[in-house]
């Protein structure tokens, strides 16, 4: 078993950085604290932590010599895709003894889009948004989207197994891809590429990597799975007077093959989004929920979607069947996270919720902040997933607002972690839905993977009890 990091100084860091050096070149190790910043925080500004290292690396090859390097001097890494997390899992901070911030950009290759068995492998490194762009000339596209396309890289989701907008149709990123290739913590190269839609030879390591946070090994190259992208499109905004309602209107809508999206929002959020990005509001009148669907189909499923809407109660409806018109749409939607962060770092919560539990949830969310923070709700309804976003709470109000919050969504038979990951944020609730057994398994898990505790520290998992801690009776 490889020994346990220990604490690393100023020369042990020069002749790292000198090694490091050697393998990716002076100008991919970052050590001056100014180019290290940008990597060094979170996209919500509430995660920070200072690294030992930026390192670069371009490929596999590289990335594996990193990783060996820097398990041989007993350093932590964190690797990095996008850094658009939420949650602190791509951020340093969680070992004292330091960490070397793994940025994994350059793997930016995309491979030759295979249209027989839509499939094709890409870096790490790639955003979303570059692997729309390539594979859309095909007549395909990758079934996973999120508002942060342009920033967002496919290794950071597959990490964090994000899901986006479109998961009622497509699922999750679990769900659209086929292989990975990962370097183990200490720079072994895992081989699970080939992506074929039968293989059952042994335990099910891609699946396993995808969701891990970078905890377990880290991916560099990824075996996705492409969908037939349809031609006609047709959205709509409708406006309805509860979350009730929004969840009622999801009976009709979800019998449409169609459908590819169905997310809400309130007209506090809306209001917000109008203000921060001088937008026109939808409808002349302001109404309490919002819920935006979207269908695509070989043929126009304006009809089909008009069906459906006039079986739900909504009070308006906007319908855009051109791409101008449906963007404008999504924006009232998509622009809600960079509209909450004008007003200061948020306390981020991403829950998921049974739905017939989901309206009640949302009604009693005064009764659980009680006038200690603003709330703004808005998310993925047909998954029960809500973002709940807190702000203008006090420093010392946001553990016990977490609790209550958390808490409840545990009650309710809920998820802490939709679609964000747990990363460090949400690491010390994880009991609440998930019992010892369970936890334990998952730090068996760790072990057998990274024994040194290599790998992203203090990410996912809850600090361990200390030596000869009994659990707590229930």
């Amino acid at each position: 078993m490889t020994a346990a990091p220990s604490a690393v100084t100023t020369a042990d860091v020069r002749l790292l950085a000198r090694r490091l050096s050697a393998v990716v070149g002076d100008a991919h190790v970052l050590a001056d604290a100014d180019l290290r910043a940008p990597y060094e925080r979170d996209f919500t500004g509430r995660w920070q932590g200072g690294s030992l290292l930026v390192v670069r690396p371009a490929d596999t090859a590289q990335t594996a010599e990193v990783l060996r390097l820097c398990a041989g001097a007993g350093v932590a890494v964190v690797p990095q895709g996008g850094n658009t997390g939420l949650v602190g899992a791509s951020v340093p901070g969680g070992d004292a003894r330091g960490e070397v911030l793994l940025s994994l950009r350059r793997l930016d290759g995309v491979g030759p889009v295979d249209p027989r068995a839509r499939r094709v492998t890409v870096g790490a490194g790639v955003t979303l948004a570059a692997l729309q762009h390539q594979v859309r000339p095909h007549g395909l596209e990758f079934g996973v989207d999120l508002a942060s396309r342009d920033s967002a890289t496919l290794g950071g989701m597959a990490a964090t197994n994000a899901g986006g907008e479109r998961v009622v149709r497509y699922g999750t990123t679990r769900a659209n891809v086929a292989g990975v290739e990962a370097v183990t913590a200490d720079g072994r190269v895992l081989d699970r590429l080939a992506g074929l839609p039968k293989d059952n030879t042994g335990y099910d390591l891609a699946g396993l990597l995808v969701g891990s946070e970078g905890t377990l090994a880290v991916l560099t190259r990824l075996r996705l799975v492409l969908r037939t992208r349809p031609p006609r499109r047709t959205a709509a905004l409708l406006a309805v007077d509860s979350v009730a309602a929004a969840v009622a209107a999801l009976e009709p809508l979800r019998r449409l093959e169609s459908l590819e999206l169905a997310e809400f929002f309130t007209a506090d959020g809306l209001a917000l989004v109008l203000a921060h990005g001088s937008l026109p509001a939808p409808f002349r009148t302001a109404h309490p929920v919002y819920l935006l669907v979207e269908c695509a189909a070989a043929h126009d499923p304006t009809e089909e979607l008009a069906d459906a809407v006039a079986l739900c109660a909504a009070r308006e409806v906007a319908v855009a069947t051109d791409g101008g018109a449906r963007r404008r749409l999504a924006a009232y939607r998509e622009r809600h996270t960079e509209a909450v962060n004008s007003l200061g770092p948020p306390l981020k919560f991403d829950v998921t919720l049974p739905l017939p539990e989901l309206p009640r949830f949302v009604d009693e969310l005064p009764g659980l902040l009680a006038g200690r923070a603003r709330a703004v709700v808005f998310g993925h309804l047909a998954e029960g997933n809500v973002h709940l976003n807190l702000v203008g709470a006090a420093r010392s109000d946001e553990e016990p607002l977490a609790r209550a919050v958390l808490g409840r969504v545990a009650d309710a038979g809920g998820s802490i972690s939709a679609e964000h990951g747990v990363g460090r944020a949400k690491a010390a609730y994880l009991p609440l839905t998930r019992g010892a057994d369970d936890v334990a398994l998952m730090r068996a898990v760790k072990a057998a993977w990274d024994p040194a505790g290599i790998l992203n520290p203090g990410a996912m998992l809850p600090s361990p009890p200390p030596p000869g801690a009994r659990p707590r009776p229930a």
